[in-house]
């Protein structure tokens, strides 16, 4: 029998019990396959993160992410929590972390307030949902989906989700309905088995060169019936905005969480690269709870 030992945080936030939780195993070594998701199922948070030796030794580490069904190619807080975790243990060098994922090479960059990390792929952009098919899964209107600027869409940068606009008013009131998350996966199953990851936001105003948005993430089918802060439908977002403009860069202040009672502040910035548009999300982490588990 070997204990492995883990830790928590919350992520995106600046105060204990805000944010998104997090579980860390900062020395997965000699855990399975099914042990992985064994423990991330039993922590039942939205991801719980394991970090093994890089296969490059250039890199940091080889970071594996698991919510409670599935292994994950990339997720947002699951990196910035992970990487405020290793900064804190003297792994960075200069400031940075490398971490090895299925979708690519993350870049951690830690500073004194918090932990920025670029996602790995540019902006990519798939199928077009039904706007009824999408109001119908989170109780709206379909009238109250905002389509002026773009349509819900596909969107990634190593993660997909579906990007969806929507008044403020009915972004406070939508209310996820898992049996039509179900029927509209059968019509709409571009993202996956057990995948209707819907993200929903609403505009906010400016604060100086910060664009202000609120957003909430919906994925019932995969075990999170709502996520208090995603960092990896932030950066997508960011990208997709920053492609309906003119611009060269642009950064987002995104407030998520608050109607779960875990307000957390994403902070998303997208530039224009030679290989398509790059975003990037970072944030505050607290620590919260450490332990072990005997294998």
């Amino acid at each position: 029998m070997k204990t492995y030992e883990f830790v928590t945080v919350d992520v995106f936030t600046d105060r204990r019990f805000g944010g998104n939780p997090l579980a860390v195993f900062p020395d997965a070594q000699g855990l399975s396959d099914a042990e992985m998701q064994s423990l991330a199922t039993e922590f039942n948070l939205s991801e719980t993160t394991f970090v093994l030796p890089p296969d490059d030794p250039a890199n940091t580490a080889r970071v594996r992410i698991f919510n409670r069904t599935a292994e994950m190619p990339f997720a947002g807080h699951p990196n910035v929590g992970t990487g405020w975790v290793l900064a804190g243990r003297g792994r960075a060098k200069d400031g940075m972390l490398r971490f090895e994922e299925i979708a690519g090479l993350v870049e951690v960059k830690v500073e004194e307030n918090g932990v920025t990390i670029a996602a790995p792929q540019p902006l990519s952009l798939g199928a077009e949902m039904p706007v009824d098919l999408l109001a119908g899964c989170v109780g709206l209107a379909p009238t109250e989906i905002v389509v002026a600027a773009h349509r819900p869409a596909m969107a990634s940068v190593g993660n997909s989700f579906v990007v969806a606009e929507v008044t403020p008013e009915a972004l406070t009131r939508a209310i996820p309905d898992i049996a039509r998350f179900r029927e509209a996966h059968a019509a709409f199953p571009a993202l996956g088995p057990r995948r209707l990851p819907l993200y929903l936001y609403a505009r906010n105003g400016e604060v100086g060169n910060r664009i202000r948005l609120r957003a909430r993430m919906f994925s019932p089918l995969s075990g999170t019936v709502e996520d208090a802060a995603t960092g990896s439908a932030a950066t997508p977002l960011a990208a997709l905005l920053l492609s309906l403009t003119g611009d060269q860069t642009q950064r987002y202040d995104i407030v998520q969480g608050v109607e779960m009672g875990r307000p957390s502040l994403l902070l998303a910035s997208a530039h224009r690269a030679a290989d398509g548009i790059r975003a990037a999300v970072g944030g505050g982490c607290v620590p919260v709870f450490r332990g072990e588990v005997s294998l």
